[in-house]
């Protein structure tokens, strides 16, 4: 592979980071191309060509593009690295993977996501619901990672990338991480991975 991948994004965007890390993590060259969507970069037609929905994380990989970011992992691990253990195919394992990959578009969007982009981005969500959500998820996520290391299986799956960037930066939502050792344990196991690359951050808010 010669040609980077071309990666359209928003620089504080968790969505966007998950496959910047994927990314990094499968050592792929990249570019990233941070849209300007405060003033409509996003819906303009030409990525719209690229992503009909008008949202980011988007790929051009050659001339294949492709929007939504658990997707796009499913994608470079099957094309770069097939067979690994990012993407397991034995059914139990795989399962595992699909099911956190489900929380990731689910509890932890209408968690910490959500409480993040009141506080970073001003959204007019409900932010103590969404940081009441987030506390549930932690509470489960803690109690699994009990006595393990990853989520899905006993490697690191696209499962962690993919929940990583937004429980990682959950405080800068108001969501405080300092009564879950076994998430912080595990945030601190994805970063020292060889690769590993951070998202930009934003202030933290004072907790209440």
């Amino acid at each position: 592979m010669t040609t980077p991948i071309k990666l359209y994004r928003n620089p504080k965007s968790g969505h966007c980071h998950r496959v910047e890390l994927m990314l990094a993590l499968l050592r792929l060259p990249y570019e990233t191309i941070d849209l300007d969507m405060a003033n409509g970069a996003h819906k303009a037609p030409d990525f719209l060509a690229i992503s009909p929905f008008g949202l980011v994380p988007a790929i051009d990989d050659g001339g294949y593009t492709l929007a939504d970011s658990n997707a796009i992992l499913v994608y470079l691990v099957q094309t770069y690295a097939a067979g690994s253990h990012w993407l397991p195919a034995a059914p139990r394992d795989a399962a595992e993977v699909q099911r956190w990959l489900t929380v990731a578009a689910d509890n932890i969007y209408s968690g910490p996501c959500a409480a993040r982009l009141v506080k970073v981005f001003g959204v007019p969500l409900d932010h103590p619901a969404s940081v009441q959500k987030a506390h549930d998820l932690f509470k489960v996520m803690d109690a699994h990672l009990q006595g393990r290391d990853w989520l899905a299986t006993e490697a690191m799956t696209i499962a962690d990338v993919a929940g990583y960037s937004y429980i990682a930066h959950a405080p800068e939502g108001g969501v405080d991480l300092g009564p879950y050792p076994g998430i912080r344990a595990w945030l601190s196991r994805i970063e020292a991975q060889p690769g590993f690359v951070g998202m930009a951050t934003s202030p933290i808010p004072e907790l209440a």
